[in-house]
């Protein structure tokens, strides 16, 4: 049996979309003839995925978010927790969910387990959806006999690294704000204040002081050629997001972010973090070491860093312990590399993994409040003398003027 998705006319006219389980796709048709529809086209939604892109619709074409993967994963390790057959399972979570695309993936991934396949290859028809990391994780669950305690542990690590996300990110809205703010007050000043104030001053034909001269010169240059400037700055952005793409360049900019002083610091903390929550599940779950390194440098955003974890990864297969293969890569900070020792040495290397994601997390949640405490009163210090230097260059031909008046 497999999932079918349709669309189909009732005796209105109006049209229907949906997902139905069927032998085969005439069968949904007479299904949708026996409710007296008219079926314009029936697909299998595997076959959709694999189609070009007018063929497979848009149920396939980006993942689902952090949230949803979470809720999901959470409400499938419940009813396997329950002793329900896993087909079983996922017939129930996608009966569950209100989004069409969501439960159209359930249904497909229940088809494939259907035809004898297991869950960790099942998942494999949808890699947008669900990632290396997490198939590799069902599929040591499998294994192991304790599917639904792995999923459980996938929810947890899925909603952390959310909120993880959602921290980053709100701790980066209020100076992304700030910058645009001072930017357009800036622009707006030089672009229509500053020119019909300093006219007064020309027109008097008395001599300016220098910083007013230079806002005179600065308030044309800006009116003459901010398209340019703007435009310019649109070029630049799009240039460097291209040659990013070019491994080679790629690779010699993440060095050089890394060698940064207060930047690098950040960058080798937040991978740190990143890798060893993604290590520690995938141990945890009963991934091996050398597979649970190779998966782990996948989710690592320097490639510097990324290029060091995949040679650890092939130097702890040819025997090298993993806190030295971790010391000579030179990466990762000194706690954590004396946690993994610790562990290793106690063969508790597993919970010592699990200390370590903690401890980078909170290190990490450390240096964003310290970055943005530092950031926020650098930017208003800042904009605030440029704003200084405006009005300063208003006030003394002013107070010239009243000086010779006097």
């Amino acid at each position: 049996m497999a999932a079918f998705e349709y669309i189909a006319l009732d005796h209105q006219g109006k049209q229907h979309k949906g997902t139905l389980e069927a032998d085969s796709g005439r069968q949904v048709r007479q299904m949708l003839r026996d409710k007296q529809w008219t079926p314009l086209s029936v697909n299998t939604l595997t076959e959709r995925k694999q189609q070009g892109e007018e063929g497979r619709g848009v149920f396939f074409r980006r993942g689902i978010s952090a949230i949803e993967l979470a809720t999901v994963t959470r409400q499938l390790a419940t009813l396997i927790q329950a002793a329900m057959p896993i087909e079983e399972a996922l017939n129930g979570v996608a009966a569950q969910q209100e989004k069409r695309r969501i439960k159209n993936i359930l249904l497909a991934v229940r088809s494939r387990v259907l035809e004898g396949y297991t869950l960790a290859k099942s998942l494999e028809a949808f890699p947008e959806v669900f990632p290396q990391m997490y198939r590799a994780t069902v599929a040591a669950g499998e294994h192991a006999g304790y599917l639904d305690r792995v999923l459980n542990r996938l929810a947890d690590y899925t909603e952390a690294r959310m909120r993880s996300g959602q921290k980053i990110q709100q701790a980066l809205v209020y100076p992304v704000i700030l910058i645009v703010a001072s930017m357009g007050i800036v622009s707006f000043l030089l672009g229509f204040v500053v020119p019909d104030v300093v006219k007064v001053f020309l027109d008097s034909g008395q001599e300016l002081p220098l910083i007013t001269e230079l806002l005179i010169n600065t308030s044309e240059g800006f009116q003459a050629w901010w398209p340019l400037i703007f435009g310019g700055i649109a070029v630049v952005i799009l240039v460097v997001r291209h040659l990013l793409k070019r491994e080679s360049i790629r690779l010699s900019w993440h060095r050089t972010l890394l060698k940064l002083p207060f930047v690098g610091r950040f960058v080798r903390t937040a991978n740190a973090a990143r890798f060893a929550s993604t290590l520690s599940i995938l141990t945890r779950s009963g991934v091996s070491l050398v597979e649970a390194l190779m998966i782990a440098a996948q989710v690592v955003d320097n490639d510097a860093i990324k290029n060091a974890v995949q040679d650890v990864a092939r130097r702890v297969s040819e025997g090298t312990s993993l806190n030295r293969a971790l010391t000579e890569a030179g990466y990762f900070p000194p706690l954590m590399l004396h946690m993994i020792a610790s562990g290793e040495a106690t063969g508790e290397l597993d919970q010592m993994l699990e200390r370590t994601a903690q401890n980078q997390q909170m290190e990490l949640e450390g240096r964003i409040t310290v970055m943005i405490g530092l950031f926020e009163p650098l930017m208003l210090v800042l904009m605030g003398g440029v704003v200084m230097m405006i009005v300063l260059a208003i006030l003394l031909p002013i107070l010239n003027m009243n000086q010779l008046l006097n």
